[in-house]
């Protein structure tokens, strides 16, 4: 990787680290959140729903603005606004009488904040490189930190909590402050070409449809299974959160320490992953599918059996399956488009993962225990499946999808 560019990167990697620990860093605190401000299980799913919900109906736009304006006059201010979101829910929780409303209120704010953050993180690295290679070691990069935050989440979740249960969302407005300042000294995107920026939003969008219609099959594939291993991933770490505390009295730092064991091995795998794989798509594709199917397998044994070291085996192996098909995802949606319409394409993938996070929390909440299983199996053997006959995407840059006229 270009070592003038480490520093650029490593910057950007902490937008991603900070989006998800605002979030993930809440979920060990959920069955705590619910004594305190007095609410359900499902109104708690709700904090986590409602922050991916806004975020849903922002990225596209904050992908659209960062197209036309930069991704770094797109990043700072959402940062700024994911940081004040996070002090809407501090102050509600210290002084609030109707503390609850305007937690949620203050997720809301986040959201708009995270709409800009995380999804802007893709295209800037697909803009810093023109190698292929390149581009996807340094997703690679971006999904570990995105995975690593998940790791770190419990742990410092459980250990803010621990002090004064309100004191994570606090931590918000940090580390987003910390973030801002690596962004501002660090990150140096190269200047747009050409005369995009000029374009109405009308013909902007026009050709946004143009791409994805010429390449649905594979660009809606990769969106299919971006929906259905977030859904996965934060609806089994949902399950394990409140399972571990419901039924082996386990919470707190110690509980955060569990939910860490199986983010370890999907970061991990995300790292190694995005260091391996190269340039070839038809790799990524099948790297995709056979750790969506290894998922899938990996679950099948809960449906007979249970218990806490069962569970977090069976939660570690899945994890390393969809370890290793995020960043081969992020690659493929980020090579495959070019860079005009990289921010607009990748911003509406990043909302496909946000309804997955959306939809993991409350349903596992709702239905039971042997439907959650049977559920995860099935929608990662889907997602196997989706991978195998679906995604067929350009082998060299040359071949990206364009909508320029010749």
């Amino acid at each position: 990787m270009e070592s003038k560019k480490k520093l650029d990167l490593l910057a950007l990697s902490s937008i991603p680290l900070v989006m998800t620990l605002g979030n993930s860093m809440l979920i060990p605190v959920l069955p705590q959140l619910e004594k305190e401000l007095n609410i359900t299980g499902f109104q708690s799913s709700l904090i986590i729903t409602v922050y991916s919900i806004i975020a849903i109906l922002c990225i596209p736009i904050a992908g659209y603005l960062s197209d036309r304006f930069g991704r770094k006059n797109i990043l700072i201010p959402s940062l700024v606004i994911a940081g004040i979101g996070g002090l809407i829910c501090g102050f509600a929780s210290l002084y609030g009488s109707n503390a609850y409303n305007f937690v949620i209120v203050g997720r809301v704010v986040q959201g708009i904040g995270a709409a800009g953050a995380f999804p802007v993180v893709i295209p800037t690295v697909g803009d810093l490189y023109e190698d292929d290679d390149q581009i996807t070691k340094g997703l690679g990069l971006i999904e570990t930190s995105n995975t690593f935050g998940k790791v770190l989440s419990p742990i410092l979740g459980a250990l803010f909590a621990a002090w004064i249960w309100f004191i994570p969302f606090f931590s918000i407005p940090v580390f987003s402050l910390l973030s801002i300042l690596l962004i501002v000294v660090f990150v140096k995107v190269p200047a747009k070409k050409g005369e995009v920026a000029k374009q109405t939003i009308k013909e902007f969008v026009h050709e946004v449809g143009i791409v994805l219609r010429k390449e649905k099959r594979w660009i809606f594939g990769i969106f299919v299974i971006g929906i259905i291993s977030m859904y996965t991933l934060f609806g089994f770490l949902y399950y394990l959160s409140t399972r571990l505390e419901q039924a082996y009295g386990i919470n707190g730092v110690m509980k955060g320490l569990y939910l860490a064991v199986p983010l370890l091995f999907l970061c991990l795998t995300s790292y190694i992953t995005g260091k391996v794989i190269g340039k070839s798509k038809d790799k990524m594709k099948w790297v995709i599918v056979f750790g969506s199917l290894m998922s899938s397998v990996a679950f099948i044994p809960l449906i007979f059996t249970e218990g806490k070291w069962v569970i977090l085996s069976i939660f570690s192996i899945a994890g390393i399956g969809m370890g290793a098909a995020l960043p081969c995802l992020d690659a493929l949606i980020t090579e495959g488009i070019e860079k005009e319409h990289r921010g607009t394409i990748t911003s509406i993938y990043s909302s496909m993962r946000f309804t997955g996070v959306a939809l993991g929390p409350p349903i596992v909440a709702l239905i039971e225990t042997l439907s959650t299983f049977i559920i995860f199996i099935l929608l990662s053997l889907l997602s196997s499946l989706v991978g195998m006959l679906f995604i067929k995407v350009p082998e060299t840059p040359q071949q990206a999808v364009s909508t320029k006229k010749v």
